[in-house]
């Protein structure tokens, strides 16, 4: 799945200086995701990522310093449609029922964008709890997401 092979990317260039494709299709290899070096090149576009120095004379993928809240909208809504079976909330907790192995990825995409009034995630493989703060907050953060299936 292309969005779960973004974060994987996006995970990969946060943890380590990557300054090529091939390194990156290795790197997934390593991780068990099958991929071009032509697939690359159009998800490094996709993802808007940039070379910046890294200290040592050479370069490093990194993600550019600002995401549009368009971008980051858009990406979040791609991973909902493709990932989310059912949601339901209760009190300060909001549970987003997935697709099998799609839970953890959606989580890390909640917690990387920052999302205004969710303080964490819980991830197994199909199931994600999303804790938010304040609790009255809880409802319009839950319709908030219900409108990223739509």
């Amino acid at each position: 799945m292309k969005s779960k092979r973004h974060l994987k990317i996006i995970n990969i260039i946060k943890d380590e200086d990557i300054s090529t494709q091939e390194e990156l299709v290795a790197r997934l290899h390593e991780a068990g995701i099958d991929v071009t070096q032509a697939t690359i090149s159009r998800d490094i576009k996709r993802l808007g990522l940039i070379k910046v120095p890294n200290g040592r004379g050479g370069y490093k993928y990194s993600l550019p310093n600002e995401r549009s809240q368009g971008d980051v909208y858009n990406w979040l809504r791609r991973m909902f449609q493709d990932f989310v079976v059912d949601m339901d909330y209760s009190e300060n907790i909001i549970l987003l029922k997935t697709l099998p192995g799609t839970a953890m990825g959606l989580g890390s995409a909640i917690d990387n964008a920052e999302w205004d009034g969710v303080i964490g995630s819980v991830a197994g493989d199909d199931t994600l709890l999303l804790v938010t703060k304040p609790k009255e907050r809880t409802e319009e953060i839950f319709h908030k997401m219900e409108k990223l299936l739509l």
